[in-house]
């Protein structure tokens, strides 16, 4: 008890000083802080990581190796996300996330759309001989669809609330919508780049495009994350079983830049095309829902 009332009396005053700081401090400031206590406790964890993995500096990360690091990072986000909640006595809902039922069915609805936009894309490629299907590795697929829907579920649930929610809300506070999508949708491809470099610098604009995309999901969903969940999730699980599969194989008779250099769709026309057709959908569902 003794040791109890030490403690409050040298943090109590510390805590309410930052309290008060954060609750008038311009959104932007609030982000900075955000992003520099996740970076700041994840770092820690992500070098005696390193080191158990046996991961050596100047090598990529193999996928044994990037899962553990990037489940880690990840599950540190709510944590902080809830304390910046606390400190701004703001909740998760004004950041889009809500706890009832109605974020299930557009979570369904976004899956859905993800999945049926990457389907149009690809059957146009396999059409023009562009792409084939390789029906030997289909057998492959029932041990993975689980595994990665449930990855690609947390990866985007994460990464919505803390790029469509958390970032982009609290930039809007200070910049119009445009201005706060743009820079969310800039911050949110430039971190992929923290993982690998060579591969994620062709998918730069592809990865700012997803993010605009998604800022219009949640616009079209009334201010809630689940649709732009739904599509983020849809999107990952779908390429991440093509991939680990290895379902597709590109033909020589277009530009890799046209299907996606490096066999990544977000850094080729193809890619484009899927996300400029699910803007389109995501638009005209908008106009609906404002009717």
């Amino acid at each position: 008890m003794f040791f109890n009332c030490i403690l409050i009396a040298l943090f109590e005053p510390s805590v309410q000083n930052l309290q008060s700081f954060l609750e008038n401090a311009p959104g932007l400031v609030v982000v900075m802080a955000f992003f520099i206590a996740w970076a700041g406790f994840w770092f820690p964890i992500a070098a005696l990581l390193a080191i158990v993995l046996k991961w050596q500096p100047g090598k990529p990360l193999q996928p044994n190796q990037k899962l553990p690091l990037l489940v880690s990072l990840y599950l540190l986000a709510p944590l902080i996300l809830w304390a910046a909640i606390w400190l701004t006595k703001t909740s998760f809902s004004n950041y889009g996330f809500l706890t009832n039922i109605s974020i299930l069915g557009s979570l369904a609805v976004g899956f859905g759309l993800g999945i049926l936009s990457l389907v149009v894309v690809f059957v146009l490629q396999f059409w023009l001989g562009w792409c084939r299907f390789e029906e030997s590795n289909i057998k492959q697929l029932p041990s993975i669809l689980l595994p990665i829907l449930l990855i690609a579920l947390f990866v985007g649930g994460i990464e919505e609330l803390v790029f469509r929610g958390f970032l982009f809300s609290e930039l809007e506070l200070n910049y119009s919508v445009w201005v706060a999508a743009i820079i969310s949708s800039l911050i949110f491809a430039a971190l992929h780049l923290v993982w690998e470099q060579r591969e994620t610098i062709p998918q730069l604009p592809g990865l700012w495009l997803m993010g605009m995309v998604l800022v219009l999901a949640r616009f079209s969903d009334r201010g809630n994350l689940g649709l732009a969940w739904g599509l983020h999730a849809g999107w990952v699980w779908a390429i991440a079983c093509l991939d680990t599969a290895q379902l597709i194989n590109y033909s020589d008779k277009v530009s890799e830049w046209v299907t996606g250099k490096n066999k990544k769709p977000l850094a080729g026309l193809a890619g484009i095309a899927c996300l400029l057709l699910t803007a389109v959908i995501l638009w005209l569902f908008y106009h609906l829902n404002l009717k």
